[in-house]
């Protein structure tokens, strides 16, 4: 199989995808054509059916797998498929593992150190509120191992969830020992469960969408709302501790316009939303690089960071 991320401008190929969206439009002269995305585990790809009522576009949908013949063009420095032909493909025909992006870690190894943070927690209640998700509950603990934790920005892969979770406890727990006034547990807490929402904000593999609840709450209430209901099962925790808990939840993106309910009020929240900040932008840009291959040079405006980027020089 020729994989998305070894493509280069000027091949044609045949290859089997997943079909990860379709959509109908029209050029400029108002001749209609069709804009897909095409996965793998490796990437996706932008490709085109420039006439949609030739005779080698077989029926498909967005979603289904689908064996496809066409040229590899650049389009604005990023590399496009123009598609000659498609046939819709049966099972048997291709191994699904092959077109889900999964996180470069190793997945259980990531889990174990989170579960090792939970373990080493004093505080009794926030010690058995981590513990009823992550050590108890196994249909979570395989929810949480499997899903992304967004549909595209950043961490977009199985496993993305557990590893963007795991880097922003690990940048907490090193903020706690440079700042040790910090109130660990619930520093730490705040971030093993800051992205839990997502588990329900996005569908699973290989939709990788928003949700219905997701479009309407969007993860950061949804998170909020899960842990105040486990929150309720535990007899005697602190009231004062839950509502610094919720509070370090619904302020984690740090500013309204980012789509937190609150500002952040709390030391540990402020932490909490500086790590959320510092991994996401730093695996973006982790990602808009990996994208662009062996280019050297300026890679165009992106919009997370609000600038024109490009590759840091070895010399």
């Amino acid at each position: 199989m020729k994989y998305i991320e070894t493509l280069q401008e000027g091949e044609r190929i045949g290859e089997i995808y997943l079909c990860k969206s379709r959509q109908a439009a029209l050029t400029k002269a108002g001749k209609p054509y069709e804009s897909l995305i095409l996965q793998d585990k490796t990437g996706i790809l932008n490709a085109k059916i420039w006439d949609p009522n030739s005779q080698g576009i077989d029926e498909f949908e967005a979603l289904d797998y689908i064996d496809v013949m066409g040229d590899v063009t650049s389009f604005q420095g990023a590399l496009q498929l123009n598609v000659k032909r498609i046939r819709k493909v049966k099972e048997g025909e291709y191994e699904p593992s092959d077109y889900l992006p999964v996180s470069e870690k190793n997945i259980e190894a990531m889990y174990q150190e989170l579960i090792g943070f939970i373990r080493d927690m004093k505080n009794p209640y926030l010690r058995k509120l981590c513990g009823g998700f992550f050590l108890d509950d196994k249909d979570f603990e395989r929810r949480f191992k499997f899903h992304s934790a967004a549909k595209s920005v950043h961490h977009g892969f199985v496993g993305g969830l557990l590893e963007h979770t795991l880097s922003v406890v690990k940048l907490c727990d090193y903020y706690t020992k440079a700042y040790p006034f910090l109130h660990r547990d619930l520093l730490l807490t705040s971030a093993i469960f800051h992205d839990i929402g997502k588990l329900k904000e996005l569908s699973i593999f290989p939709e990788n969408d928003y949700t219905d609840e997701g479009q309407l709450l969007g993860h950061i209430v949804i998170g909020a709302e899960m842990v105040s209901e486990r929150i309720c099962t535990i007899p005697d925790f602190p009231v004062k501790l839950a509502n610094e808990l919720r509070h370090c939840i619904l302020a984690h993106h740090g500013e309204l316009e980012f789509g937190s309910p609150k500002k952040p009020a709390l030391a540990e929240a402020v932490a909490l939303s500086f790590a959320d900040n510092t991994d996401a932008k730093l695996q973006t840009m982790k990602e808009a690089l990996a994208a662009a291959n062996d280019s050297a040079g300026w890679l165009g405006y992106n919009r997370l960071f609000e600038s024109n980027i490009r590759r840091t020089s070895e010399e």
